[in-house]
């Protein structure tokens, strides 16, 4: 289990609000539309929704990053309500949000059926779901690969595999049975840095996700030779000949009732 309080996440999130616009205007919010931010992480979207006139509620699991929306909100005398909770366990009554908008966070709930019944249970009929989720291609998924690869030959149980949020077939077959018509479509988040270093070494001591694995990795003997490795990946892919930029795709998923 991931510990989503650990590290800096608000520095990651600074990096996703490119990803965060681009689902706020797919969702094409209302004034006074209920708004449901499912890992809300530090509140980027739950705010932006707010600062558009919406009647927003932040869900995380993680009480910091709660904390921080909260400190966040208050400084921009935005009326955000924030709570602790999970995907699969939703602390909203039926039928009560009209957007649920989800930037890269309920693609982490362990899962992924539970979580879909929790949508679909919250969601107000001819309400939408905006969900982000990682495509399995490209330098930063080539990154956590290798992380897994050297987890797994220390001996280091990885879990069995993730819900396939990124492919269309899959969200079909999870969420039209609960009355959902979906639309997909890929877009790249840019991520960029003074160089491979520094971008590698800002997730290992920022990221949730990378420190675990690094904490991991470091027990094992193994860390020295993946953050090698990782540089590698992220100088290969770069497109920026004075610094770094390597761009991740994703797929932005609709969901209408």
């Amino acid at each position: 289990m991931v510990d989503w309080s650990a590290g800096h996440y608000e520095r990651v999130g600074e990096q996703l609000l490119p990803a965060v616009a681009l689902a706020l205007d797919r969702a094409a919010l209302a004034p006074g539309e209920r708004v449901l931010d499912l890992g809300c992480g530090t509140g980027s979207a739950a705010l932006a929704a707010a600062a558009a006139g919406a009647l927003v509620t932040g869900v995380d699991p993680a009480p910091r990053l709660i904390d921080v929306a909260r400190s966040a909100a208050a400084a921009r005398s935005l009326p955000v309500t924030f709570a602790p909770g999970e995907a699969g366990r939703l602390p909203l009554p039926d039928r009560s949000v009209d957007v649920v908008v989800s930037v890269f966070g309920v693609v982490f709930a362990p899962d992924a059926r539970a979580a879909a019944a929790e949508l679909a249970r919250v969601t107000a009929p001819g309400g939408r779901v905006v969900l982000t989720a990682w495509v399995a291609r490209g330098a930063i998924a080539a990154a956590r690969e290798l992380r897994l690869e050297a987890l797994a030959a220390a001996g280091v149980r990885a879990g069995p595999p993730p819900f396939a949020w990124d492919d269309a077939a899959a969200l079909e077959a999870l969420f039209a049975p609960l009355g959902f018509v979906i639309e997909t479509e890929l877009a790249e988040l840019a991520f960029t840095e003074r160089s491979a270093e520094s971008l590698a070494d800002g997730w290992f001591q920022d990221h949730p996700l990378w420190i675990a694995d690094r904490i991991r990795l470091e027990r094992c003997g193994a860390m020295s030779a993946v953050r090698a490795r990782t540089i590698a990946i992220l100088e290969a892919a770069n497109e920026d000949r004075q610094a770094l930029r390597v761009s991740s795709p994703y797929v932005l998923a609709t969901l209408r009732r």
